[in-house]
């Protein structure tokens, strides 16, 4: 499987691809909408993306959504560690820190991290590791 770099345009077309191909279970408990905004990335700017799940199926892909329940905003590596390593505690570790700014519902952020994440079933979550330089 070719691999992508976190974030990167391709990895983003990949995601979407992904989600279509694994997209029918997302976990009940992670019902809601949040946007991304990730800073110090190795890009030229940050980079806003989306992800949780609605109806079943898991949401993931480039851009903001409009309404969404909360907005996060961190930098890339801690990023790339909770989202792609599956890896909750770097995420709270994070937060506490200060690396990690929440904006919104914080209580929908909790119950999808509860539950293993918002990024929908394990076989998607494999891929996007898999996937991800």
């Amino acid at each position: 499987m070719a691999k992508y770099p976190f974030l990167s345009d391709e990895w983003f077309d990949e995601i979407t691809r992904l989600v279509a191909e694994h997209g029918g279970d997302a976990p009940a408990h992670a019902q809601m909408k949040m946007n991304l905004v990730v800073i110090d990335t190795p890009f030229d700017s940050d980079v806003n993306f989306h992800m949780g799940a609605e109806d079943g199926k898991p949401l993931m892909g480039k851009g903001h959504l409009d309404p969404a329940d909360l907005t996060l905003t961190t930098d890339y590596g801690t990023a790339k560690e909770v989202f792609v390593a599956g890896n909750p505690q770097a995420g709270m570790q994070a937060f506490m820190a200060g690396k990690v700014k929440v904006q919104g519902d914080m209580t929908k952020l909790m119950a999808a991290q509860g539950g293993g994440g918002p990024a929908g079933s394990e076989a998607l979550q494999n891929a996007i590791q898999e996937m991800t330089e």
